[in-house]
């Protein structure tokens, strides 16, 4: 399966390191270009200039790490695209040129499922994204969700539940999910 991250689920830390862990685990391959890598870059600013240095150099990594990942823009493809925010037309080409089967995104209201159709494209938001691939792969999903829980709680320096870390990342579903599968 190939999906196309939309900034929105790159910005948050937890979120993007599910992803991009899930990703690396084999079970997905993402699809990013350097636009929708600036918009994450940028919407880090408002948090400051450390944090936009991090992002930066977050950025520099997921596209070392993830070659594959990288999708050319084309201008040519947005040309014809139409969508309630032209803003958000260059994912839609991504999505296309990369021959992506979804986009991963929170803002379902700017990315129809009807125009979406049209390109053969399915948007998902992140949880519903992560519990399919959980369906398919719960192990290697649970693994995955284990460690970054670990590293949030080390880098933190405090021990934090499951639970809210998943919840704060708007993953509740998959904290459910998980939680079933959890030994009593």
């Amino acid at each position: 399966m190939r999906a196309v991250l939309d900034a929105c689920v790159i910005y948050p830390t937890v979120l993007r390191e599910i992803l991009m862990g899930c990703a690396q685990a084999g079970l997905y391959q993402p699809l990013v270009s350097d636009r929708i890598l600036r918009e994450w870059v940028r919407a880090t600013a408002k948090l400051g200039p450390v944090q936009s240095a991090i992002a930066e150099g977050e950025a520099v990594m997921l596209r070392a790490a993830h070659p594959q990942a990288m999708v050319r823009e084309r201008p040519e493809i947005e040309a014809r695209l139409l969508l309630p925010d032209p803003n958000d037309i260059h994912v839609l080409a991504v999505a296309i040129a990369g021959h992506a089967d979804c986009i991963v995104t929170f803002n379902a209201r700017d990315f129809p499922r009807h125009l979406l159709a049209e390109e053969s494209i399915e948007r998902a938001d992140p949880d519903g994204f992560l519990c399919a691939l959980h369906a398919r792969h719960p192990d290697a999903v649970a693994r995955v969700v284990t460690e970054v829980h670990a590293t949030a709680c080390r880098l933190a320096g405090e021990e934090f539940t499951l639970k809210s870390v998943l919840k704060r990342a708007k993953l509740t579903r998959l904290a459910r999910l998980l939680a079933q599968g959890a030994p009593d």
